[in-house]
């Protein structure tokens, strides 16, 4: 079964890096998830503090804003999809990743199969 792994980084620095994350940790996770032989996908996302959102009115006029619309530091930083037995194994790989560490957070999503 495909999980998503949503990384929602910690306080966010000015400088736009998570606290207390270090690329070596990354590196090294991202190797074990992938000779675990589970990645299916994964990107981790460019210029954590800065995004566009999009929203559209009743009238159908979109209203674009910069910058994360938020009232939180926490900002969706990357994602993996793995594919795994169960829910249990995919929670466990979600402890492991460095992103769930200082203060930041892993969301696991089961991918929703439409049979197609």
């Amino acid at each position: 079964m495909k999980y998503m792994l949503l990384i929602n980084a910690g306080a966010v620095g000015d400088n736009g890096e998570a606290a207390g994350c270090e690329a070596g940790d990354w590196i090294a996770y991202d190797k074990e998830v992938r000779e675990a032989g589970i990645f299916v996908s994964g990107e981790s996302l460019a210029d954590l503090v800065t995004a566009t959102a999009v929203r559209v009115e009743d009238d159908g006029r979109p209203i674009v804003t910069d910058g994360p619309f938020a009232e939180t530091r926490e900002i969706l930083g990357g994602f993996y999809v793995i594919d795994v037995p169960n829910l249990d194994v995919a929670l466990d790989w979600a402890a492991r990743c460095p992103g769930a560490r200082h203060g930041g957070s892993v969301v696991v999503r089961p991918v929703a199969d439409f049979g197609g």
